[in-house]
């Protein structure tokens, strides 16, 4: 389980295919901290550290990762947010997150708003965001601005700017959204009291 606190943007350096897997080389300063069959956030996937070497780490992202989220657009230098997954005995500081992406959204619009920007998504799928509820994109726990029928705005401190990949995101980009555990559990359930 995940919280969706950034803890450093690694950089991709190598992209390996292997049949219908892609394996990722990704180096970052936590890599020494890490071991082997370590789950760790990309973007907020979930994936397993399956080699590491200096200061890079390898993770394999399967054919359906690839097809759900952002993974299969990334390139060598691609800047990645990277979150280890939470300790029990820790600072529960965002929001529950599994490391699961449910879509991808494109970002529709950044507006500079005195200090902070205001970023507007719109994703195609039968998920539902609420105000002040949670999202979180690429891994980043956010609290929704404005939500409407598969769309909706965050705004982003000069902080989350500076130390996420949001700095890259533009009109265009698109994301990997996972929408709030409770809100997908709740929508199931009404779904299927009505049939």
């Amino acid at each position: 389980m995940f919280t969706g606190i950034i803890e450093e943007l690694g950089r991709l350096v190598r992209i390996e295919k292997e049949g219908g897997n892609t394996h990722f080389i990704v180096e970052a300063d936590m890599t020494s901290e890490l071991k082997i069959d370590q789950s760790l956030a990309h973007d907020g996937c979930c994936l397993t550290v399956v080699e590491i070497k200096g200061n890079q780490y390898k993770v394999t992202a399967i054919r359906e990762t690839l097809n759900r989220t952002i993974l299969g657009k990334w390139k060598v230098g691609t800047m990645v947010n990277l979150e280890r997954c939470m300790k029990n005995n820790g600072r529960f500081d965002g929001h529950v997150v599994q490391g699961h992406v449910d879509c991808t959204a494109i970002c529709e619009d950044v507006q500079y708003h005195d200090g902070s920007w205001m970023f507007f998504f719109k994703y195609q799928s039968d998920h539902i965001t609420v105000e002040k509820g949670s999202i979180t994109i690429n891994g980043t726990s956010l609290t929704v601005v404005d939500s409407s029928e598969n769309g909706f705005s965050v705004c982003i401190i000069p902080y989350t700017y500076e130390n996420t990949s949001f700095k890259n995101i533009e009109k265009g980009s698109v994301v990997n959204l996972e929408f709030d555990i409770l809100g997908k559990y709740i929508l199931k359930y009404l779904r299927n009291t009505k049939s």
